[in-house]
């Protein structure tokens, strides 16, 4: 997508309420209402709820649950790894390196061996983002912007020793950002098989979603998407089973028109990266 993200989320996000700025702290449930308390104090009450928060937050015990969350919801939070993965994006007033969608050197440490991808090949931009994950990036994350820049501009200096200085850098911190805590979910050794079926599983009228409960499409955007919608449909189920209703309504027809908008609007341009 040549415009990244932002188009399909202000599609999805059309004449929806969304509240910028309000981290939750609490979420209570019980007599049939959820209250969810937010970083300012303030309260918001409605029948049930969807949380969707990164499994680096619900790790980290960062939102209190009251009543607290049963040990079975516990352990399946536990028993997820969380991972790491940073973005250095560098901007060049024109492009030195081959139209590939790729490039890397292989390196005997995992701190001098990575990747960058060649966003000019997808967007005509001269950027190209170098990739690290893992511990380096937790340790990537400790450096200035400046400081990470100029590391990554000696790993591309490695291939390219006339390679010109970068006029725009950006550095993402996932791992440190209060809001993740990390960028996605894994699978640790030995985790128990029934893992994603207690981590999506409702507790009355709280329902799960995001990447981390998608059993086929772990750890991508639409992962979390098609989770979401489970959640949703779930929600919906639940509400109308509380209302007295028997027959669930579709959502089938609001997706499809939702992706009849969405796809003249977002240039796609397709590629392997």
């Amino acid at each position: 997508m040549v415009q990244g993200y932002d188009p399909v989320i202000k599609v999805l996000a059309k004449d929806i309420d969304i509240r910028l700025n309000h981290r939750v702290k609490r979420i209570s449930s019980g007599y049939n209402k959820v209250m969810v308390t937010v970083e300012d104090g303030r309260n918001f009450v409605a029948d049930a709820a969807i949380i969707t928060v990164p499994i680096g937050i619900l790790k980290a015990n960062l939102i209190e649950f009251e009543p607290k969350l049963p040990d079975w919801k516990v352990s399946a939070i536990s028993d997820l790894g969380v991972g790491n993965e940073n973005k250095i994006a560098l901007r060049f007033d024109k492009v030195f390196w081959p139209n590939v969608e790729l490039l890397g050197t292989v390196a005997p440490t995992s701190y001098t061996c990575g990747y960058f991808l060649n966003l000019h090949k997808a967007t005509g931009h001269p950027v190209l983002v170098y990739m690290v994950a893992g511990r380096f990036a937790y340790d990537i994350e400790k450096l200035s912007d400046e400081a990470a820049a100029n590391f990554v501009m000696q790993q591309l200096k490695k291939m390219f020793p006339n390679a010109s200085k970068p006029v725009q850098y950006l550095v993402s911190r996932w791992g440190t950002d209060p809001n993740s805590l990390g960028c996605y979910s894994y699978d640790l050794v030995g985790k128990p098989t029934d893992v994603y079926d207690k981590l999506r599983a409702p507790l009355g009228n709280l329902f799960f979603g995001g990447e981390a409960v998608s059993l086929d499409n772990q750890g991508s955007v639409h992962g979390a998407y098609s989770a979401g919608v489970m959640a949703a449909e779930n929600c919906e189920s639940y509400m109308l089973e509380k209302l007295g209703h028997a027959e669930k309504l579709s959502l089938a027809s609001v997706r499809h028109e939702m992706l009849e908008t969405l796809i003249p609007l977002i240039p796609l341009q397709i590629s392997r990266m």
